[in-house]
Protein backbone atom coordinates (compact mmCIF):
# COMPACT_ATOMS: atom_id res chain seq x y z
CA UNK A 1 0.00 0.00 0.00
CA UNK A 2 1.41 3.66 -0.90
CA UNK A 3 -0.36 6.97 -0.74
CA UNK A 4 -0.84 9.74 -3.49
CA UNK A 5 -3.03 13.27 -2.79
CA UNK A 6 -5.00 14.19 -5.00
CA UNK A 7 -7.21 17.18 -5.57
CA UNK A 8 -11.10 16.58 -5.38
CA UNK A 9 -13.37 19.29 -6.94
CA UNK A 10 -16.50 19.50 -5.42
CA UNK A 11 -19.03 22.23 -6.45
CA UNK A 12 -16.41 24.19 -8.27
CA UNK A 13 -14.19 24.20 -5.04
CA UNK A 14 -10.69 21.72 -4.68
CA UNK A 15 -10.42 19.44 -1.97
CA UNK A 16 -6.87 17.91 -1.27
CA UNK A 17 -7.48 14.18 -0.36
CA UNK A 18 -4.42 11.67 0.15
CA UNK A 19 -5.36 8.07 -0.82
CA UNK A 20 -4.26 4.65 0.50
CA UNK A 21 -4.16 2.64 -3.14
CA UNK A 22 -3.26 -1.16 -2.30
CA UNK A 23 -3.84 -2.17 -6.03
CA UNK A 24 -3.84 -1.70 -9.17
CA UNK A 25 -5.94 -3.05 -12.38
CA UNK A 26 -5.75 -2.21 -16.15
CA UNK A 27 -8.88 -3.19 -17.67
CA UNK A 28 -8.64 -3.82 -21.18
CA UNK A 29 -10.55 -3.99 -24.55
CA UNK A 30 -13.55 -2.62 -22.86
CA UNK A 31 -14.81 -1.45 -26.02
CA UNK A 32 -19.02 -1.08 -26.02
CA UNK A 33 -19.20 -1.57 -29.68
CA UNK A 34 -17.81 -5.07 -30.68
CA UNK A 35 -16.51 -3.08 -33.91
CA UNK A 36 -14.71 -0.91 -32.41
CA UNK A 37 -13.33 -3.16 -30.05
CA UNK A 38 -12.02 -5.48 -32.94
CA UNK A 39 -10.15 -2.53 -34.90
CA UNK A 40 -8.18 -1.71 -31.33
CA UNK A 41 -7.76 -5.60 -31.17
CA UNK A 42 -6.44 -5.92 -35.09
CA UNK A 43 -3.87 -2.70 -34.38
CA UNK A 44 -1.80 -4.67 -31.52
CA UNK A 45 -1.89 -7.68 -33.74
CA UNK A 46 -0.42 -5.40 -36.26
CA UNK A 47 2.43 -4.89 -34.33
CA UNK A 48 2.97 -8.31 -32.75
CA UNK A 49 0.88 -8.72 -29.85
CA UNK A 50 -1.33 -11.51 -29.59
CA UNK A 51 -5.24 -11.67 -28.91
CA UNK A 52 -6.67 -11.13 -25.59
CA UNK A 53 -7.78 -14.59 -23.92
CA UNK A 54 -11.39 -13.04 -22.93
CA UNK A 55 -12.59 -9.08 -23.48
CA UNK A 56 -12.32 -7.41 -21.03
CA UNK A 57 -9.54 -8.24 -19.44
CA UNK A 58 -8.93 -7.12 -16.04
CA UNK A 59 -4.80 -7.08 -15.26
CA UNK A 60 -2.88 -6.78 -11.93
CA UNK A 61 0.27 -4.13 -11.90
CA UNK A 62 1.99 -3.02 -8.86
CA UNK A 63 0.46 -0.13 -7.20
CA UNK A 64 3.01 1.78 -7.00
CA UNK A 65 3.40 2.10 -10.44
CA UNK A 66 0.82 5.04 -10.66
CA UNK A 67 2.01 8.33 -10.05
CA UNK A 68 1.20 11.81 -10.68
CA UNK A 69 4.36 12.79 -11.88
CA UNK A 70 5.10 15.18 -15.16
CA UNK A 71 7.85 13.23 -16.52
CA UNK A 72 8.67 9.30 -17.02
CA UNK A 73 11.51 7.64 -18.00
CA UNK A 74 11.37 4.56 -19.77
CA UNK A 75 13.87 1.86 -21.20
CA UNK A 76 14.32 1.70 -25.36
CA UNK A 77 12.34 3.42 -27.58
CA UNK A 78 8.91 1.27 -27.51
CA UNK A 79 6.58 2.59 -25.18
CA UNK A 80 3.60 4.79 -25.53
CA UNK A 81 0.60 6.07 -23.53
CA UNK A 82 -2.55 5.44 -23.93
CA UNK A 83 -5.45 7.88 -22.47
CA UNK A 84 -7.96 6.00 -20.14
CA UNK A 85 -10.37 7.61 -17.11
CA UNK A 86 -9.39 6.11 -13.88
CA UNK A 87 -11.55 4.66 -11.33
CA UNK A 88 -10.82 4.77 -7.38
CA UNK A 89 -12.55 3.03 -4.54
CA UNK A 90 -12.70 5.31 -1.35
CA UNK A 91 -14.08 5.16 1.71
CA UNK A 92 -17.78 2.83 0.12
CA UNK A 93 -17.74 5.77 -3.00
CA UNK A 94 -16.11 5.95 -5.85
CA UNK A 95 -13.58 8.84 -8.03
CA UNK A 96 -13.30 9.33 -11.44
CA UNK A 97 -9.48 10.21 -12.65
CA UNK A 98 -7.49 10.75 -15.70
CA UNK A 99 -4.49 8.59 -16.79
CA UNK A 100 -2.27 6.96 -19.10
CA UNK A 101 -1.41 3.23 -19.43
CA UNK A 102 1.88 3.51 -21.05
CA UNK A 103 3.27 0.40 -21.93
CA UNK A 104 6.09 -1.14 -23.22
CA UNK A 105 5.42 -2.66 -26.83
CA UNK A 106 8.25 -4.42 -27.65
CA UNK A 107 7.75 -6.20 -24.40
CA UNK A 108 3.39 -6.36 -25.14
CA UNK A 109 3.98 -8.57 -28.16
CA UNK A 110 5.71 -11.75 -26.35
CA UNK A 111 3.89 -10.79 -22.60
CA UNK A 112 0.64 -8.26 -22.01
CA UNK A 113 0.72 -9.08 -18.47
CA UNK A 114 4.77 -8.33 -18.27
CA UNK A 115 4.42 -5.15 -20.16
CA UNK A 116 2.26 -3.40 -17.68
CA UNK A 117 4.83 -3.31 -15.49
CA UNK A 118 7.27 -2.31 -17.38
CA UNK A 119 6.21 1.55 -17.18
CA UNK A 120 4.53 4.14 -15.11
CA UNK A 121 0.90 4.85 -14.76
CA UNK A 122 0.68 8.57 -14.98
CA UNK A 123 -2.55 10.24 -13.32
CA UNK A 124 -3.79 13.53 -13.59
CA UNK A 125 -3.81 15.15 -9.96
CA UNK A 126 -7.47 15.89 -9.77
CA UNK A 127 -10.58 13.68 -9.10
CA UNK A 128 -14.42 13.97 -9.40
CA UNK A 129 -16.85 12.24 -7.46
CA UNK A 130 -18.52 9.38 -9.79
CA UNK A 131 -21.67 10.61 -8.35
CA UNK A 132 -21.63 13.70 -9.83
CA UNK A 133 -21.41 12.71 -13.30
CA UNK A 134 -22.51 9.62 -13.78
CA UNK A 135 -26.27 10.54 -14.86
CA UNK A 136 -24.20 12.06 -18.05
CA UNK A 137 -21.25 9.23 -18.44
CA UNK A 138 -21.78 9.00 -22.00
CA UNK A 139 -21.37 12.51 -23.02
CA UNK A 140 -17.61 12.58 -21.53
CA UNK A 141 -14.82 12.83 -23.73
CA UNK A 142 -11.62 11.08 -23.66
CA UNK A 143 -8.60 12.58 -25.76
CA UNK A 144 -4.78 12.84 -26.02
CA UNK A 145 -2.37 14.74 -28.17
CA UNK A 146 1.41 13.18 -28.92
CA UNK A 147 4.59 15.23 -29.77
CA UNK A 148 6.01 13.43 -31.69
CA UNK A 149 9.01 15.14 -34.35
CA UNK A 150 7.97 18.35 -32.39
CA UNK A 151 4.80 18.31 -34.19
CA UNK A 152 1.87 18.08 -31.60
CA UNK A 153 -0.57 15.49 -33.52
CA UNK A 154 -4.09 13.56 -32.14
CA UNK A 155 -3.65 11.15 -31.20
CA UNK A 156 -6.73 9.15 -29.54
CA UNK A 157 -10.04 10.52 -28.86
CA UNK A 158 -13.21 8.91 -28.74
CA UNK A 159 -16.60 9.77 -26.15
CA UNK A 160 -17.72 7.21 -22.80
CA UNK A 161 -20.55 5.64 -25.10
CA UNK A 162 -18.17 3.79 -26.47
CA UNK A 163 -17.05 2.07 -23.36
CA UNK A 164 -18.42 -0.46 -21.21
CA UNK A 165 -20.69 1.33 -18.59
CA UNK A 166 -19.21 1.77 -15.20
CA UNK A 167 -21.56 -0.65 -13.39
CA UNK A 168 -20.97 -3.30 -16.09
CA UNK A 169 -17.12 -2.81 -16.24
CA UNK A 170 -16.65 -3.00 -12.31
CA UNK A 171 -19.16 -5.81 -12.35
CA UNK A 172 -17.52 -8.09 -14.41
CA UNK A 173 -14.02 -7.21 -13.12
CA UNK A 174 -15.28 -7.76 -9.32
CA UNK A 175 -18.43 -9.87 -9.33
CA UNK A 176 -21.23 -9.02 -6.16
CA UNK A 177 -18.82 -7.92 -4.05
CA UNK A 178 -18.64 -4.37 -5.90
CA UNK A 179 -15.81 -1.81 -6.11
CA UNK A 180 -13.24 -2.09 -3.44
CA UNK A 181 -11.86 0.95 -1.42
CA UNK A 182 -7.67 1.64 -2.25
CA UNK A 183 -8.68 -0.25 -5.52
CA UNK A 184 -7.27 2.19 -9.00
CA UNK A 185 -8.82 0.86 -12.45
CA UNK A 186 -7.86 2.06 -15.49
CA UNK A 187 -11.02 1.56 -17.81
CA UNK A 188 -9.64 1.14 -21.12
CA UNK A 189 -8.44 3.38 -24.24
CA UNK A 190 -9.50 3.70 -27.60
CA UNK A 191 -7.79 2.88 -30.98
CA UNK A 192 -4.71 5.80 -31.73
CA UNK A 193 -5.38 7.68 -34.82
CA UNK A 194 -2.76 6.68 -37.30
CA UNK A 195 -1.58 3.62 -35.31
CA UNK A 196 0.12 3.30 -32.41
CA UNK A 197 3.61 4.82 -32.57
CA UNK A 198 6.15 6.56 -29.35
CA UNK A 199 6.36 9.87 -28.63
CA UNK A 200 8.28 12.52 -26.91
CA UNK A 201 5.78 14.36 -24.95
CA UNK A 202 1.78 12.43 -24.00
CA UNK A 203 -1.08 15.48 -23.36
CA UNK A 204 -4.64 13.75 -22.19
CA UNK A 205 -8.05 15.10 -21.20
CA UNK A 206 -11.22 14.15 -19.98
CA UNK A 207 -14.12 16.56 -20.73
CA UNK A 208 -17.26 16.87 -19.42
CA UNK A 209 -19.48 19.26 -21.04
CA UNK A 210 -22.31 18.94 -19.57
CA UNK A 211 -20.53 20.07 -16.46
CA UNK A 212 -18.20 22.39 -18.65
CA UNK A 213 -15.25 21.08 -17.17
CA UNK A 214 -11.86 18.97 -17.68
CA UNK A 215 -9.20 17.10 -16.17
CA UNK A 216 -5.64 17.29 -17.86
CA UNK A 217 -2.71 16.03 -17.53
CA UNK A 218 0.70 15.67 -19.30
CA UNK A 219 4.15 14.11 -19.14
CA UNK A 220 7.74 14.31 -21.06
CA UNK A 221 9.19 10.43 -22.08
CA UNK A 222 12.78 10.12 -21.49
CA UNK A 223 14.44 7.10 -23.03
CA UNK A 224 17.02 5.34 -21.35
CA UNK A 225 19.44 3.41 -23.40
CA UNK A 226 19.46 -0.31 -23.99
CA UNK A 227 23.15 -1.48 -23.75
CA UNK A 228 22.23 -5.47 -25.02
Amino acid sequence: MFELTFTVQDGGAGMPLTLAIDQAVIAGWTGRDPVARDKHIAELEAIGIARPASTPIYYRVSARRITTTDSIEVCGGDSSGEVEFVLIGWQGRILVGLGSDHTDRKVEAYSVTVSKQMCDKVMAPELWELKDVIGHWDHMTLRAWAWISGERVLYQQGTLDHMLPVKELIQRGFGDKGFPDGCAMFGGTFAAIGGIRPADRFEYELEDPVLKRSIRHAYDVTVLPVLG
